[in-house]
């Protein structure tokens, strides 16, 4: 791993974009990071905090 941080930006046809469907073109950027090199793979992750809660099992 080279870098782990924010998305900052989504882009799609020079438009801001929420989402892109698969097989589109966009362009990203993240957070204090720039060093993108040809060949680089991107992987994208949510965090998610979930609170335990007891569950009664019969």
């Amino acid at each position: 791993m080279i870098y782990e941080g924010v998305l900052d930006s989504l882009k799609r046809m020079k438009e801001d974009a929420r989402e892109v469907n698969s097989g589109y073109e966009c362009g990203i950027g993240l957070d204090k990071f720039n060093d993108w090199v040809e060949g680089d793979i991107i992987e994208a992750f949510q965090m998610v905090t979930k609170r335990r809660t007891l569950s009664m099992t019969k």
